[in-house]
């Protein structure tokens, strides 16, 4: 790139758009397919970028968009009602899967920052321009990991197309994979993270204690997490012969960081690099106040901020190597089957269900020593006792299957989250919730950070009787999870459910987007009955007859089975049979 180019390049990216230009922009955005957002975070897009072309970008409140966008009354409350939070979460989701996949080229790119609801409007041309011409690639790479969680929808989406792919690599007769029973493999190589040493950038005694501290805080807290592998800059040199492609080509990054003082606060820079081409996937700036008294608790949430974006399921090592599923390598067989259980989570549907436990079978099989594989397992056959899934064994034969596969990943990982999942929900769905519930605080001290974790040990607290305190743990979880939201926003739907705020109820579980799940359409039916909308009741009712039988014979069984306290059931109950369901009464169900 000559130099005059270049400087015409920045001339242009120092003109702000226009508003003509950023008008075109929006509904190019709208119109495409890539863009994909329910109508309600259209119109919350369209909103705020009007807004802000008016000159009122003052008036962007969460307030002023509930009532103008959302139709709520003078007496919504933010702090209660998180619907502007969580839609404005879809809007950045959507806009960063739109400029990945087709707008890459695009001149206008809009943002909305996080921390606020006001759009950016900038030019593409600002970041080329400035970039070094050998950078050219890198520098737009990292423009577009810089936006949040640009992986988000497009890894999840990979997914479920990719179940397909693995399953016809592994779930294949162990002859023809020459996989004996007893197989010695162990366990597979997963994704790698090199953290290297954060650099002082200020030089002082004080800055380059914070350096060393937050680099071992940051190591120590993904370190909890079974689905990566960590490692330090001298493990790396002693063990990996060829740094930028171990283990077979499977995922290796590089964490850097960059520490920065002065007498009043603390920045720590880090930025994810794929190391096979030094491209920056991520990249974030972390700012906290600096008070000598609370060193340890700043190295403490700054780092568990970064491993959370990084490390937790939907977080973005998960959504790179998402993103790369369509059509994995040999070596990556047992990890796959990993990333395409959290796909089939996405939805939670029926169809995928069969080949993403068929596959992790085979890794099972295959690397009997890898606990993930063992937990996730466990959870499939957990689905097909609770969404009753027509596969090869009942209902109970399942949920026994369940606990013993959670019970055997527990034993070669004590401290494996998803195996500590998969045990606690195989109790709780036994009956025994004292101890799921136990189980499931000994899970979250292990790792706080794994919303995953913390989202699900929240919702079995509330569905045993402590409402207040676990669905707010469901809630700070679903703010803080990048991943797909619908089962904790049916989760949400429920909680409101429970207090008879059936409005709310009903925003949550629409929210969701579980259509294709038969625990959905009982809890929306519940949620109608109590509303009086029995006609659009009798319409779940008449999916669930021909799509999931089993729950029409008795939706009773499904609450008592979820809900411990009989007077919640009993509400629950109130509600189906005010859609039109045929159940027992009240009583019966309290025996």
């Amino acid at each position: 790139m000559s130099l005059v180019h270049q400087g015409a390049l920045l001339a242009e990216a120092e003109t702000p758009p226009s508003d003509r230009e950023v008008r075109a922009q929006l509904a190019k955005i709208q119109g495409s397919s890539a863009f994909e957002a329910p109508e309600r975070a259209r119109r919350f897009l369209s909103y705020v970028v009007d807004e802000t072309l008016q000159g009122r970008s003052d008036r962007i409140k969460a307030f002023s968009i509930a009532v103008e966008v959302f139709g709520r009354d003078a007496s919504f409350d933010a702090q209660n009602d998180p619907v502007v939070r969580i839609e404005a979460g879809r809007v950045r989701r959507s806009l960063e899967r739109y400029y990945l996949l087709a707008g890459q080229n695009d001149p206008i790119i809009i943002t909305m920052p996080k921390g606020g609801y006001v759009p950016v409007f900038t030019r593409f041309g600002e970041a080329v321009a400035r970039s070094q011409p050998d950078e050219g690639r890198r520098t737009k790479a990292g423009v577009l990991a810089s936006r949040e969680l640009a992986w988000a929808i497009v890894g999840v989406a990979a997914l479920v197309v990719a179940v397909l792919v693995v399953y016809t690599t592994l779930a294949r007769p162990a002859a023809d994979l020459a996989m004996p029973q007893n197989s010695t493999l162990g366990k597979p190589d997963v994704a790698t993270v090199l953290i290297e040493p954060f650099e002082d950038l200020t030089d002082t005694r004080s800055s380059s204690a914070l350096a060393r501290g937050l680099t071992d805080e940051v190591i120590g807290q993904m370190a909890r997490f079974r689905e990566i592998t960590v490692v330090t800059k001298q493990m790396d040199q002693a063990g990996s012969q060829n740094a930028s492609q171990p283990h077979g080509g499977l995922p290796f990054y590089a964490l850097e960081g960059s520490v920065r003082t002065d007498d009043r606060k603390i920045r720590l820079s880090v930025r994810l690099l794929d190391r096979t081409d030094s491209s920056v996937i991520w990249s974030k700036s972390y700012d906290r106040e600096l008070q000598v008294s609370d060193v340890l608790a700043i190295e403490t949430d700054i780092a568990r901020a970064v491993v959370t974006a990084l490390a937790q399921p939907y977080g973005v090592i998960f959504q790179t190597d998402a993103a790369k599923l369509r059509s994995p390598p040999d070596d990556w067989e047992a990890y796959a089957c990993t990333l395409s259980y959290y796909g089939y989570r996405v939805n939670l549907d029926g169809r995928s269900h069969a080949a993403v436990q068929n596959c992790l079978l085979r890794a099972a099989e295959k690397y009997p020593d890898y606990a993930t594989a063992w937990a996730l397992l466990s959870l499939t056959y957990l689905d097909e006792y609770r969404f009753r899934y027509h596969l090869r064994s009942p209902a109970v034969a399942s949920i026994d299957k369940a606990a013993e596969t959670a019970k055997r990943a527990v034993e070669l990982d004590p401290e494996n989250l998803r195996a500590l999942e998969a045990e606690m929900l195989a109790y709780f769905f036994q009956g025994h919730v004292d101890t799921a519930l136990a189980i499931g605080a000994r899970g979250v001290a292990i790792n706080p950070n794994d919303t995953e974790f913390a989202a699900e040990y929240g919702f079995r607290l509330a569905l045993a009787g402590e409402w207040e305190r676990g669905c707010a743990m469901v809630s700070d979880a679903l703010g803080a999870n990048p991943g797909p939201l619908g089962y904790f926003e049916a989760a949400l739907a429920v909680c409101a459910y429970i207090k008879g705020d059936y409005v709310t109820a009903e925003r949550w579980a629409r929210m969701s987007d579980l259509a294709s799940n038969p625990i959905y359409r009982i809890i929306m039916i519940a949620i109608l009955g109590q509303r009086g909308q029995t006609e659009e009741a009798a319409k779940q009712m008449r999916w669930l007859e021909a799509n999931a039988p089993e729950f029409v014979k008795d939706p009773g069984r499904e609450v008592r089975t979820r809900i411990h306290r009989p007077e919640d059931q009993a509400h629950f109950i109130d509600g189906l049979k005010k859609a039109g369901m045929a159940l027992p009464s009240p009583t019966d169900v309290l025996d």
